[in-house]
């Protein structure tokens, strides 16, 4: 399994997803975590698109809206791409539409099979934990049943052993809800990862790595 998790886009280590992606190539955008910006989403998918065919990939959006439902079919158009790419967001509406379209079943199964890279930031990330509690601290959960008609999720995919807290000291945050979620945890003695947005952690087969800025 091979993951590429962070607190904004590459961080400080574009290398190191490179290194572990190989040549930039095809690659699948999945931007359902701002399905809850209707006014919003369409410059939010763009903001991703532009820099990647910068780097020399070819993203393509695969909208789960369009799976829900379909899993089989979902999970046979991300296997032809070597890597995908999880845009921030709203993690609760990015669970949900993971759950809806059947990709919280044929993600995990395309990366137990080694058969793309995953990359992710923000939301992308966070919904690989085990628990998404104390999120709601800076995503609604709200949002959910009227984007995605049913109600919010609170367990994440599990592929990672800890809740990721993005956003750390960062000016996308002004209030602190990151800092402040990462204490809540230091205090409870819950291991996780607070990650700046110069930041990345990185799985590759049986070892993980945390790249600080």
């Amino acid at each position: 399994m091979r993951l590429f998790l962070s607190s904004y886009r590459f961080g400080a280590h574009y290398d190191k997803f490179a290194a572990l992606a190989g040549e930039p190539g095809p690659i699948a955008v999945i931007a359902n975590a701002c399905d809850s910006w209707p006014q919003a989403r369409a410059a939010a998918l763009t903001s991703e698109l532009v820099p990647l065919r910068t780097l020399g990939f070819r993203p393509e959006e695969v909208d789960l809206r369009e799976y829900y439902g379909r899993g089989t079919d979902l999970a046979r158009k991300l296997a032809r791409f070597p890597a995908i790419w999880v845009r921030g967001g709203n993690t609760f509406v990015l669970r949900a539409q993971f759950a809806r379209s059947g990709a919280d079943r044929a993600v995990p199964e395309l990366l137990a099979a080694d058969s793309l890279v995953y990359a992710g930031y923000s939301a992308g990330a966070c919904v690989l934990s085990p628990d998404l509690h104390g999120l709601e601290t800076s995503d609604d959960p709200a949002e959910v049943p009227p984007t995605c008609g049913i109600a919010p999720i609170w367990e994440g995919l599990g592929l990672i052993d800890r809740p990721i807290v993005p956003h750390l000291d960062s000016p996308t945050d002004p209030e602190g809800t990151g800092n402040a979620l990462a204490a809540r945890f230091r205090a409870a003695g819950i291991p996780h990862w607070a990650l700046t947005d110069n930041d990345a952690v990185i799985h590759d087969g049986n070892e993980t790595h945390v790249y600080t800025g």
